[in-house]
C-alpha cells in the first residue's frame, strides 16, 4: 500500500510531459506535412506553367505575336526562376533536421528574383484578361483558343486562358501563407523560427511590392497615351471640374515663380529629367539631319537601317515625356494638398488620391528612368554607328568614282610636285583678287543700319527710362516666341528693362523682364543693351551753347511712323510675308504706297496698300516715313 501510495504522484506528474512530448510530435508532423505541400505545389505548378509555355502558346500561333507577348508577358521568365527554386526546395529532403530552417533561407535567397519577374507579370495581367475578352466577342476564335486549352489542361474547364493566367498570381499571394504555416508548427526556441519570421515578413513585402509597382503602372498607362485630338475634341473635355484643377496650378505655379511660397526640390528626378531631355533633343536632331539627308540623297539601305529604326525610337519617347509633363501636374496638386495637409490636418478622399498618384508617377518614374535612358542611349549608340558604316561605304563609293573622274581632267598626268605648285599659284592668284575686291567692297559700304524702335514706342521707354534708368534697358535682338507658362512673345526692337538675370532655379541665360505692361522671362542671348544719349539740351549745355540755341539744328534723318502717315509714300520697316490672298509681303525698306490707311471695318491698325502692282493688308505698324525729324533725346542702338 505505501509502495502504491509512493507511485502515485509520479504517475500524474508524468501525465503532463506525456502529452507535451505528443503535442511536440503533432507540431513536427503537421510541419513535415507542410513542408511536403509548399514542394509538391511547387512541382505542380512548375508542370502547369511549363505547359502554357510550350504546349498552349506555340499551338496559339495564328494569334499576334504582339498578343501572344501580352498573354504569356514574361513566363519564361518566372519559370526560370521558379525551376532553379524548385531545385534548392528539393535538395533540402536529404537533410531532415535542418529542412526547415534552410526552406527559410532559400525563400531569403530568391526574395528580390521573385520580386523582379512576378511584378512585371502582375503588371500585364489585366491587359492580358481585356484581350481574352475580346476574344470571347468572336466564337469561332474563341472555340478554337478553348478547344486548345481543354485538350492540353482538362480541368480549366469553361474559364480557359483565364484558369491558367491567374495560376502566377494566385501562386505568389499563397507563399506567405504556406510559410506561416510552417512557422505555425514551429515551437518558438527552435533556431528555424527566427529565419522562417523574416521567410513571412520578406514574402509578404514582396507581394506588397508588387501591388505597389502594379498601381504605378497603371496610372502610367493612363496618362503615356499620346491621343492626337481637334479643336473641338479638346473644348468637348473642358468642365469646371478641369478648369479648376487647371486654374489652381496655374496659381499655384505664379506662386512658386514668385517666390511667395517654396518649390519642392527632387535632384534625383531633375537629374534623371535632364538626361531624359538631353537624350530626347540628339534623337530629334539626328532625326532632322538625317531626314534633311534622306531629301537629298535617296538610298534604300540608309532608310531602313537608320530612318525607321531612329523614327521607331522617336516615337518611344512619347510615353516618358507625357509622363514627365504630367508628373508637373501632380506635382503642383501635391503641395497645394501637403500645404492644406499642414494647415487644417485633413483632406479629401480626392486630394488624398491626387496625392498618391503623384507619389506613384514619382516613384515610377525614379525607379524606370535610369534604365530607360540608358537603353535609349544603346539604342541611339547603335543607330549611329550604322550610320557611319553606311557613310563610309559611301566615301568609299564616291572616292572610287573620284578617282575614275580624276583620269579625265587635263593635269592627271602631271606629277604631284609640279600639280601642288600649280595649285598653290592658282590660289595665290585668286587670293589677291579676293583681298583687292574686299579692299573696294570695304570702301563703297555703306555704314551698318542700326536696328530701328518699334512704332509708337517711344512712352513706353520714356517709362521704363525712369522707372529703371538707363543702365537696365535692353532691346531685342530677334523675334522671341515664348514657349513655357511665364515666357513672353516679344518682337524684334523691343525695348525691355532687366529685373533679374536669371530664373528662379539660377539659370543665367533666362532673364526675367518688364516691357511695361508685362513681366516675364525671355532668353538672355536675344537682348543686347540699350544705349541712351543726352537729349538735346544737354547736348547744348554740355557743349557751353545755352546763349545761342539757334545754333543747334538737329538734322532730319529716318525714324518710324508712331501711327499712319498722311502721306501716300512710305517706306516698309520690318519684312512681313502675307498670310493669305487679303494681304501683300513686304521686305524691309521697300516703298510702299498707302491706299487706305485702315481696313475696310475701320481698323487703323491694317492698311490698304500697294506695292510692285500688288494690293494688299498690312500691319500699319511696320510702315515709316522715308523722311522725318529724329525724336530727340533718343538713339538708336549700334
Amino acid at each position: 500500500m505505501a509502495k502504491h501510495g509512493a507511485d502515485e504522484p509520479s504517475s500524474r506528474s508524468g501525465s503532463p510531459d506525456r502529452e507535451g512530448r505528443a503535442s511536440e510530435d503533432r507540431s513536427l508532423l503537421h510541419q513535415r506535412l507542410a513542408v511536403r505541400e509548399l514542394i509538391d505545389t511547387e512541382v505542380s505548378y512548375l508542370h502547369m506553367l511549363q505547359l502554357c509555355a510550350s504546349d498552349i502558346r506555340s499551338r496559339l500561333q495564328q494569334l499576334p505575336q504582339g498578343d501572344l507577348d501580352v498573354l504569356f508577358s514574361n513566363i519564361d521568365d518566372i519559370i526560370k526562376v521558379n525551376s532553379r527554386f524548385l531545385h534548392d526546395l528539393q535538395e533540402t529532403a536529404s537533410k531532415e533536421e535542418e529542412q526547415v530552417q534552410l526552406v527559410g533561407n532559400i525563400f531569403l535567397e530568391f526574395q528580390e528574383e521573385l520580386e523582379q519577374v512576378y511584378k512585371v507579370y502582375c503588371a500585364s495581367y489585366d491587359q492580358a484578361l481585356l484581350l481574352v475578352d475580346t476574344y470571347r466577342k468572336e466564337p469561332e476564335l474563341q472555340r478554337h483558343i478553348q478547344g486548345i486549352v481543354e485538350a492540353v489542361v482538362p480541368q480549366a474547364g469553361s474559364s480557359g486562358l483565364s484558369f491558367l493566367l491567374v495560376i502566377p498570381l494566385q501562386r505568389i499571394t499563397r507563399y506567405p501563407l504556406l510559410l506561416q504555416k510552417i512557422l505555425e508548427n514551429t515551437v518558438p526556441d527552435a533556431s528555424a523560427y527566427p529565419v522562417l519570421q523574416r521567410a513571412v515578413s520578406a514574402l509578404q513585402d514582396v507581394n506588397t511590392n508588387i501591388n505597389e509597382y502594379k498601381m504605378r503602372k497603371e496610372v502610367a498607362s493612363k496618362y503615356t497615351k499620346v491621343e492626337q485630338l481637334t479643336l473641338r475634341e479638346r473644348l468637348a473635355r473642358i468642365n469646371t471640374h478641369t478648369l479648376s484643377k487647371k486654374t489652381t496650378r496655374l496659381s499655384q505655379l505664379l506662386k512658386q515663380e514668385a517666390g511667395l511660397i517654396p518649390r519642392t526640390e527632387d535632384k534625383e528626378f531633375d537629374d534623371l529629367e535632364e538626361r531624359f531631355q538631353w537624350v530626347s533633343l540628339c534623337v530629334t536632331e539626328l532625326k532632322n539631319n538625317v531626314a534633311a539627308y534622306l531629301d537629298n540623297l535617296q538610298k534604300q539601305r540608309l532608310e531602313g537601317l537608320v530612318w525607321q529604326p531612329l523614327c521607331s525610337l522617336a516615337k518611344a519617347l512619347l510615353g516618358p515625356q507625357n509622363l514627365i509633363k504630367k508628373r508637373l501636374d501632380k506635382l503642383l496638386d501635391f503641395e497645394r494638398v501637403e500645404e492644406k495637409l499642414l494647415e487644417v490636418g485633413s483632406v479629401t478622399y480626392q486630394e488624398e488620391a491626387a496625392r498618391h498618384t503623384y507619389q506613384a508617377l514619382n516613384s515610377l518614374l525614379v525607379a524606370e528612368l535610369p534604365q530607360f535612358n540608358q537603353l535609349v542611349m544603346q539604342w541611339l549608340g547603335q543607330i549611329l554607328c550604322t550610320f557611319v558604316t553606311l557613310q563610309r561605304d559611301l566615301a568609299k563609293q564616291v572616292l572610287q568614282r573620284a578617282e575614275g573622274s580624276m583620269a579625265q581632267l587635263p593635269h592627271h598626268h602631271v606629277p604631284e610636285p609640279a600639280f601642288r605648285k600649280l595649285v598653290e599659284d592658282a590660289l595665290g592668284r585668286t587670293s589677291n583678287q579676293l583681298r583687292s575686291f574686299q579692299e573696294t567692297f570695304e570702301k563703297v559700304q555703306p555704314p551698318p543700319t542700326t536696328q530701328p524702335l518699334l512704332p509708337g514706342s517711344e512712352r513706353q521707354v520714356q517709362a521704363l527710362l525712369s522707372r529703371y534708368g538707363p543702365g537696365k534697358l535692353y532691346q531685342v535682338t530677334s523675334n522671341i516666341s515664348g514657349t513655357g507658362t511665364l515666357d513672353l512673345t516679344l518682337p524684334r526692337g523691343q525695348i525691355v528693362a532687366i529685373l533679374q538675370n536669371k530664373d528662379t532655379k539660377g539659370n543665367s541665360g533666362r532673364w526675367l523682364v518688364d516691357t511695361g505692361g508685362h513681366r516675364g522671362y525671355v532668353p538672355a542671348g536675344k537682348l543686347q543693351l540699350y544705349h541712351v544719349v543726352p537729349s538735346a539740351e544737354e547736348l547744348r549745355r554740355q557743349a557751353g551753347l545755352n546763349k545761342d540755341p539757334r545754333c543747334l539744328t538737329p538734322e532730319p534723318s529716318p525714324a518710324l511712323v508712331p501711327s499712319i502717315p498722311t502721306m501716300n509714300q512710305v517706306i516698309a520697316a520690318y519684312p512681313f510675308v502675307a498670310r493669305s490672298s487679303h494681304e501683300v509681303s513686304l521686305q524691309a525698306g521697300q516703298p510702299v504706297t498707302i491706299l487706305e490707311a485702315q481696313d475696310k471695318k475701320g481698323n487703323p491698325e491694317w492698311s490698304l496698300v500697294e506695292v510692285n502692282g500688288q494690293r494688299g493688308y498690312v500691319p500699319s505698324g511696320f510702315l515709316a516715313r522715308a523722311r522725318s525729324p529724329v525724336l530727340w533725346g533718343w538713339s538708336l542702338p549700334s
